[in-house]
């Protein structure tokens, strides 16, 4: 069962998505802002509200996407979503 692993809204009402099949990049979420439900999501503070939800994204007003649609229309790229490292106390001058 493909899933959504991690999710980043960006400034640009996309996602930067990483699947569980490996697969990196951003999913547009423009095209279904004009669509019903959808409307809500051109407001760029609720829109970065995103969240994974069940496999897929999801937002707290119903909005969803998801794995397989996201995927679908994914435009891969090699930008991974993975939080900072925290360098060891020795490199920043402990001597």
């Amino acid at each position: 069962m493909l899933l959504v692993k991690s999710v980043k809204p960006k400034n640009n009402n996309t996602l930067l998505v990483e699947l569980s099949n490996g697969k990196t990049g951003i999913f547009d979420v423009k095209p279904y802002q004009d669509k019903g439900i959808f409307t809500e999501l051109k407001n760029l503070i609720y829109f970065k509200q995103v969240k994974l939800y069940f496999g897929g994204v999801a937002w707290p007003n119903g909005q969803d996407f998801s794995a397989d649609t996201i995927e679908y229309e994914l435009l891969e790229q090699t930008e991974r979503i993975t939080p900072a490292i925290a360098e060891s106390k020795t490199k920043f001058g402990k001597k």
